[in-house]
């Protein structure tokens, strides 16, 4: 009977052990279960009308993210206007309106002025790219977290997409010299805002997809916005037909991703590494598309929509430079932060550009060589 007793309580004891270990393991593998329950999405927005190749960026950006993680973030982006105004993406981002969004930091320009260093210049002589190797190597990175932190954004940025240097605008005629500017209704954003005023402009700032509109009834005499088939697909050819290329006003500005910063830091490490690499991949298909988008488009607005392109006169092109450095110095004194930019672009830029001008050949001799006016004909 004794060995009847020991040996039921054996059993007992064996059982509760192995049904404690049972809910033990249930606890355990409970998170991992419900971690695995379907993709993380995510709402955006662009600041860009839908039909803007911009916009087909945006759309690009968010298409490589959900493929490399696999699917296991998806990333949905709404074109400007469908939650938010253009302007008000900084807002919605950080209060977590929207998960994240696609646009330029000289609309945010509002918010802090240092902010268009990131494009809304001539840059020190750096084209964009050159730009956002200060970015990721000069400190720029740095100084754009402290920038954003400075105005309470709750956002994590991430610049990308090196864009071609943008024209001086779409005009009713001609410009051949800085007093042309006088007294022009105007439409540009972030520091160039500084810049055509000090030339002389009434500027308006309007959202990319606001100026065609504003142009045709009137509201403004001119305007820039940044590239050949932005400026078609925006209908540009329909109210202009000048259209006078090279300017120092955006002459190396990028585009820029923005999350919420407590949605990015909610995501796996390996999910972060991924939104990274994605950033700097799309960067670089992005230049390469713009390449061929931008001109064939440049091509089509001569020959199909009679448009009318001329150089900028250097003239007006060292009156910007001029008034440029004059306006830094204003905004130097007034804000610690946006020194701090200039000079940590400034230290970068001298030691870039001058390793640029004494190494890269200049394409113009090659240019005219193989397609200028005295070129032979080649098969």
């Amino acid at each position: 009977m004794t060995i009847r007793r020991k040996d039921a309580t054996t059993t007992r004891r064996r059982f509760l052990k192995g049904a404690a270990a049972t809910a033990a393991a249930t606890v355990v593998t409970a998170p991992a279960i419900a971690q695995s329950q379907g993709p993380i999405n995510m709402r955006w927005q662009s600041t860009w009308p839908a039909k803007d190749i911009f916009h087909e960026y945006a759309l690009d950006y968010a298409k490589k993210v959900n493929d490399m993680t696999g699917g296991e973030l998806k990333i949905e982006v709404l074109p400007a206007g469908a939650v938010v105004p253009a302007f008000g993406l900084l807002d919605a981002v950080s209060k977590g309106t929207l998960d994240g969004g696609h646009g330029v930091m000289v609309y945010h320009y509002g918010k802090q002025t240092a902010l268009a260093l990131w494009g809304s210049g001539p840059a020190y002589a750096m084209d964009a790219n050159m730009l956002l190797a200060w970015h990721k190597y000069g400190g720029g990175k740095e100084l754009l977290a402290k920038l954003y932190n400075s105005i309470g954004a709750n956002v994590v940025s991430f610049p990308y997409g090196p864009m071609p240097t943008q024209p001086l605008g779409w005009f009713k005629k001609p410009v051949s010299k800085a007093e042309d500017l006088q007294g022009v209704k105007f439409r540009t954003v972030g520091i160039s805002i500084d810049v055509f005023t000090g030339l002389g402009a009434a500027v308006n700032a309007l959202p990319g997809g606001e100026i065609v509109s504003a142009m045709d009834r009137g509201l403004l005499d001119a305007a820039e916005f940044n590239n050949a088939s932005s400026d078609r697909l925006l209908g540009f050819p329909d109210v202009s037909k000048i259209c006078m290329l090279q300017s120092y006003h955006q002459n190396a500005e990028q585009f820029e991703v923005l999350f919420n910063k407590t949605k990015y830091d909610s995501l796996p490490e390996k999910m972060r590494a991924i939104i990274a690499a994605a950033s700097e991949a799309a960067g670089q298909d992005m230049s390469w598309k713009a390449i061929d988008r931008y001109s064939q488009d440049y091509a089509e607005m001569q020959s199909k929509d009679k448009v009318k392109f001329y150089k900028t006169p250097d003239s007006v092109l060292q009156k910007q430079l001029d008034i440029y450095d004059d306006v830094v110095a204003k905004k130097s004194a007034e804000n610690a932060l946006f020194k701090e930019i200039v000079e940590s672009q400034m230290a970068f830029a001298k030691r870039a550009t001058q390793w640029e001008q004494d190494t890269v050949v200049s394409r113009r001799m090659a240019y005219n060589h193989y397609f200028g006016p005295n070129a032979k004909r080649r098969s």
